[in-house]
């Protein structure tokens, strides 16, 4: 038992000296400089933020994060050389129940489009949703089946800016109308993104919706498909947040509903945006999972 006691140990200091083979989705020194020193001054208001599960580097906790998101591992699967389920879920709770997620991901988009030559909050966004399939241990009353698409399982509603960056995400069940998860969408945008007076949605969003964002004082126009093609045909404005749906795909655990709470999924979908926003900071990239032969 001494040796095995011995051997934990040993493990736990190779952790938090970063002792082990990196994976293509850890996060790089360039990157850690982006997102470091915020995790750092959170931890420095957090006293409380010890024991076993302040024993390991806030770096390998955004590793494992980082690893789940894209690979779509169980939290109990994360390899023996990452933080175990108990100290990753730990910090992953922690930092989706006190927003530093969005926090994070926020002050990164800000950085991003300064760096695109923007200013920092937008003025015009665009909304859309995404239904996707839930996994069986889901619990019932928070899914639902959507009725256009057919899709059992839970909604993903994105506003993003003109260049694909997330301002606001809400997960619903998938019975809910888009009008509804609209609305959400915009209160959270005028929240923390005042700045922004226009919106474009597709055809689903319906009047109430726009009733809803001129009260708010956000110009609604609804972007109609008007090409008969068969397939994808990229529209006018709303092909800026498909492609960011379709980005987010990349990070398997976002491709089903494993989440038991819809605010994990929320989370989960911002540390994904923020896994890309460090790469386009910084000029570099993530091997796909797929398989190139």
């Amino acid at each position: 038992m001494r040796e095995g006691r011995d051997r934990r140990i040993i493990g736990r200091v190779a952790l938090v000296m970063g002792d082990r083979k990196p994976y293509p989705s850890d996060v790089t020194d360039a990157q850690w400089a982006l997102i470091g020193p915020f995790l750092d001054a959170w931890k420095a208001r957090r006293p409380s933020v010890s024991g076993h599960q302040g024993g390991y580097e806030l770096r390998e906790i955004v590793n494992a994060i980082f690893y789940q998101n894209r690979t779509g591992c169980q939290w109990g699967y994360l390899p023996h050389d990452l933080p175990p389920k108990s100290a990753t879920y730990y910090y992953f709770a922690l930092w989706r129940d006190d927003h530093t997620d969005q926090a994070i991901h926020d002050l990164l988009r800000c950085q991003a489009r300064e760096k695109a030559g923007r200013a920092e909050d937008p003025t015009a966004i665009v909304l859309d949703t995404q239904s996707i399939r839930a996994a069986n241990h889901v619990p019932a009353g928070t899914t639902g089946k959507d009725a256009g698409k057919k899709v059992p399982g839970r909604k993903r509603g994105l506003a993003v800016d003109t260049l694909g960056l997330i301002i606001a995400v809400v997960v619903t069940a998938a019975s809910v109308t888009d009008n509804v998860i609209g609305i959400r969408l915009l209160d959270k945008v005028v929240e923390y993104t005042p700045t922004v007076t226009r919106a474009w949605v597709d055809a689903g969003f319906k009047d109430e919706f726009a009733i809803h964002g001129a009260v708010l004082g956000v110009d609604i126009e609804v972007v109609r498909r008007n090409d008969t093609s068969a397939g994808f045909v990229p529209v006018r404005h709303r092909w800026v947040v498909e492609q960011t749906h379709g980005t987010l795909m990349l990070h398997r655990r976002l491709t089903r509903e494993y989440e038991t709470h819809p605010a994990s999924s929320v989370s989960h979908t911002f540390w994904a945006s923020t896994a890309n926003l460090v790469r386009r900071l910084t000029g570099t990239s993530t091997p796909s999972w797929r398989d190139p032969a």
